[in-house]
């Protein structure tokens, strides 16, 4: 399988979570953010790390994704940074699952991120659409401990991304 349909999508899932972290300010660091006992900053911080966190995964190393480290002066130069570094990694692998498995991160961040903070970015509609397609046909709710919440219900009219959302166990009706 030729991953490189895969890796740029990867690459837009990417772009568009770093353009949401563009617009992060310390102030709202302390808000409530869309994912259960989170605050934004430590949405902020997972975010952050989970680029490096493929990485170390991919290698076959143990991840803590729940303690992420403290951020830095530029959290989004931060996390460009370890994007590259997984997209090159994602690149060498020719199997393309890699970023299958990476890209339904960063669109369920992207929508927490912008509906948490309150950004009017439009969020990628196909990367969601990704997402979601590769989640509904992964996740279990075996599987979902720890890292989602159980399903929630989405207005049949709903978007991709609050479907997306719902599957992951946000609440989009409400934000949170």
């Amino acid at each position: 399988m030729n991953s490189q349909p895969d890796a740029n999508l990867l690459t837009r899932a990417l772009d568009q979570t770093a353009g949401l972290l563009d617009e992060v300010t310390p102030e709202q660091y302390d808000s409530p953010s869309t994912c259960e006992d989170w605050k934004v900053g430590h949405l902020v911080r997972h975010v952050v790390a989970s680029p490096q966190n493929f990485i170390s995964m991919f290698a076959g190393k143990d991840v803590d994704w729940a303690n992420p480290p403290e951020l830095g002066e530029d959290p989004a130069a931060d996390f460009r940074s370890g994007a590259a570094a997984l997209l090159e990694q994602v690149k060498a692998d020719e199997s393309g699952g890699s970023s299958n498995a990476a890209i339904p991160e960063f669109a369920v961040h992207s929508w927490d991120l912008a509906r948490s903070t309150g950004s009017q970015t439009s969020l990628d509609d196909e990367v969601a659409e990704h997402a979601y397609a590769f989640m509904s046909a992964n996740l279990t709710p075996e599987n979902r401990k720890g890292a989602f919440e159980p399903e929630v219900d989405a207005a049949a009219d709903a978007s991709v991304h609050d479907r997306l959302a719902a599957f992951a166990g946000r609440s989009p009706s409400t934000g949170g």
